[in-house]
């Protein structure tokens, strides 16, 4: 298998399980069962078991219970000792099936990387939310292009 699969089917894995561990998991779930289903059908209720397994696992294993932490405002996991042997774990078994999955189907690579753009995102701060401001602009001859997203100073002489 070449090494570039193999380093997509590792970031697909980490990404899959930090995805699992937030409020955003089930467009996550989804984007990863609709993949199997689409490669592996007979394989798509074991996943979705699996990726159901391991969520509850991570939330017990981080005290989220109803979408919250118990005892605690911190954001990180309650305890990096604790967490970390579990999430490894998880990261590892996804990884793995994510190289069978690309050893089997090479072709689904573009979609794999564009579910982890796209699928497999972990919003961190409240403010991802909200809706992105881009620019675009082609400017053509002696022309200038000025963009800012806030206050913007401009002197020419």
């Amino acid at each position: 298998m070449e090494a570039e699969l193999l380093a997509l089917a590792s970031v697909a894995g980490t990404a899959l399980v930090n995805v699992l561990a937030s409020e955003t998991w089930e467009r996550g779930r989804d984007a990863v069962v609709g993949l199997w289903r689409r490669a592996q059908p007979g394989r798509t209720a074991d996943v979705e078991s699996d990726l159901a397994e391991d969520r509850e696992l991570l939330r017990t294993e981080t005290g989220q219970q109803d979408g919250s932490r118990q005892g605690s405002d911190f954001e990180g996991p309650a305890s990096d000792a604790d967490v970390d042997p579990l999430r490894e774990a998880a990261v590892d078994a996804w990884r793995a099936r994510f190289v069978r999955l690309l050893a089997r189907h090479p072709e689904l690579a573009p979609e794999l990387r564009h579910m982890i753009d796209e699928e497999l995102t972990v919003s961190t701060r409240p403010s991802d939310h909200q809706p992105s401001v881009v620019f675009n602009a082609s400017p053509s001859g002696n022309a200038r292009v000025y963009q800012s997203a806030r206050d913007q100073h401009i002197t020419e002489r």
